[in-house]
């Protein structure tokens, strides 16, 4: 498999150049393992899009979404077959979606609320292998995830591109829905896990 080959290799010459425990092995092996899956996601989801015909608006969604979540964190598949599946969905169904349709000014407006106020009372969400433990930082990211959702509301009311609107308020909707407790709990991942380190 090329992801066993990339990774051991990885491996290999990660050992050849430092001196490394076992423990610390394990961690750069992880490291690698979740960059690997994230890339190759990434491009095979791009490709899928170019194919479609929709690489702009996939590109476009992404870095929406990711600007979101660099502050605002959020849920993590657990397995990486439910990884790929809520990423095609993502970064495919959504982008058609803002690509095609036109929604009321309503739709809009209680999209905006839900995602400022999931921001508000949420944001940010850490995950069992993320914790965030550092209450500083957390209250860092929470302004600054608030701050961003407040941008994404008032440039998707100021803008008229149609799909530049769509995109902006579902990223925020996506990311507001992946902060939420109760989807923590549908997918039986636990909640607040800075908690434990106290």
């Amino acid at each position: 498999m090329i992801k066993s080959f990339v990774i051991n290799n990885s491996i290999n010459l990660v050992k050849q150049t430092n001196k490394y425990d076992n423990v610390q092995l394990e961690e750069i092996k992880y490291g690698l393992e979740s960059l690997y899956l994230a890339i190759s996601k990434v491009v095979v989801i791009l490709l899928i899009s170019l194919l479609l015909g929709m690489f702009k608006e996939s590109i476009l969604f992404l870095a929406f979404f990711n600007v979101l979540r660099l502050t605002a964190f959020g849920l993590h598949a657990s397995k990486s077959i439910w990884c790929w599946i809520s990423s095609s969905i993502s970064f495919l169904l959504i982008p058609y979606i803002c690509k095609t349709f036109v929604f009321p000014i309503w739709f809009y407006i209680i999209a905006a609320i839900f995602g400022l106020v999931s921001f508000i009372l949420y944001a940010p969400a850490d995950t069992v292998k993320r914790p965030l433990i550092n209450k500083k930082k957390r209250k860092i990211y929470k302004i600054v995830s608030i701050i961003s959702a407040i941008i994404f509301i008032t440039l998707a009311f100021l803008i008229n591109s149609n799909l530049f609107k769509n995109m902006l308020i579902f990223a925020l909707v996506l990311q507001s829905i992946l902060i939420l407790p109760i989807t923590y709990k549908i997918f039986k991942l636990p909640y607040r896990n800075y908690l434990n380190y106290k």
